[in-house]
């Protein structure tokens, strides 16, 4: 029996297996090549590196390119600093490579993000003025500016980063961009993310699935349905496909909301890039069919979860199934105006055990306990 005629409003929601939502992380790489440019010091060559599409760097005969990890240096922060200026203002040479790398590895504070942004406007002029460099610093290197920026805590300097036209000889990249959202999601500063949203649209930078995910995990966090629905509006539009772990937390918040149509019209999205289900955007549609009324429709789509998803993965159902019985019916409920909270209690204690009444006629067994349903009535005024 087709499952989808259970439906109206959500034809495609069970006509596919419900399977794992294995998503693979983009991952960008680059490789460098180099040419030669005569050395103003002392007639010698050096090679000048450059990664692909990413600008160019300079790169000393013996030292490692920018597209490398950076080497072992025991100085300091203010000790690497002093070697870099003084190689380009006194010995007028372009400096270890991996003096740079380091400087920006060792980077623990506000102070030394200073030192360090100051490296590189200076060395952006040297690059200029000596070797002829017009071209941004390696991507692999600004990437790395951004890390330290974080680690240090100095994020208003790591927007700097994102900036297409700086003195610093930075090149804006979407990795950069994320790393600071990242940053921001641990601290839980929304208005740090809106920032960087911010810096990327005036910056033109392509926004990626890694970036959604980050984005709607902090609105999500921050029970903010407002930032979230503007934003995934703009990822949309876009064009970017996301993960089916950033449908899960988009069709969550929309169950939990009890948004009906949000939540249909998320579920149409992820189906025309999904064909498969994650247990718990399946989960999302059991609960879209509960405030439908529909507790059988509900029971089938987790029935379908169930026999489709390996044994390792039963737990995970378990898990979920306990929630929509324990944490939900809360949650949703403080998103109901007050005038239609008694009905809403009722059809939900009358449909949640009719929920697990047809899992146990179609086999599925729960260990859940219908004593967990706890749902408080509203409190009159």
């Amino acid at each position: 029996m087709q499952i989808a005629a259970l439906a109206r409003r959500a034809p495609r929601i069970l006509t596919a297996h419900f399977l794992i939502a294995e998503d693979a992380s983009l991952h960008s790489s680059s490789h460098c090549r180099s040419f030669r440019t005569f050395s103003l010091q002392n007639g010698s060559f050096a090679e000048i590196g450059h990664s692909n599409g990413c600008g160019l760097q300079y790169q000393w005969p013996h030292t490692a390119s920018f597209c490398s990890a950076p080497a072992d240096v025991d100085d300091t922060v203010k000790e690497l600093y002093d070697k870099i200026l003084k190689s380009i203002k006194v010995e007028r040479s372009a400096p270890q490579n991996a003096w740079l790398w380091s400087l920006c590895e060792k980077c623990k504070s506000r102070e030394d993000i200073k030192l360090l942004f100051d490296v590189l406007e200076q060395l952006r002029i040297f690059r200029l003025s000596n070797l002829r460099i017009h071209d941004n610093f390696n991507c692999s290197l600004c990437q790395e500016v951004a890390k330290a920026c974080v680690q240090a805590g100095a994020v208003d300097y790591g927007k700097k980063a994102l900036c297409r036209h700086n003195v610093y000889g930075l090149t804006p990249t979407i990795g950069s961009a994320n790393q600071l959202l990242s940053y921001a999601k641990a601290q839980k500063d929304v208005k740090l993310m809106v920032g960087i949203m911010n810096h990327l649209r005036k910056n033109n930078l392509p926004l990626q699935p890694g970036t959604a995910d980050i984005v709607f995990s902090i609105c999500y966090d921050a029970d903010n349905w407002e930032l979230i629905s503007k934003y995934s509006k703009r990822f949309v539009k876009a064009g970017v496909k996301l993960r089916k772990t950033t449908f899960d937390i988009w069709m969550e918040f929309a169950s939990k909301r009890g948004d009906l149509e949000s939540l249909w019209k998320i579920e149409e999205l992820r189906s025309d890039m999904y064909k498969q289900h994650t247990i718990k955007s399946g989960f999302c549609c059991a609960k879209g069919f509960l405030l439908e009324q529909k507790p059988d429709s509900a029971a089938s789509v987790i029935q379908a979860i169930n026999q489709s998803f390996p044994d390792s993965k039963r737990q995970d159902i378990v898990d979920e199934l306990q929630k929509l019985v324990t944490e939900w019916p809360a949650e949703v409920l403080k998103h109901q105006k007050m005038e239609d909270q008694k009905a809403f209690i009722s059809s939900l204690k009358a449909d949640i055990p009719a929920l697990l009444s047809s899992l146990s006629n179609m086999g599925v067994k729960s260990s859940v306990n219908l004593e967990d349903l706890n749902i408080t009535e509203p409190v009159s005024c």
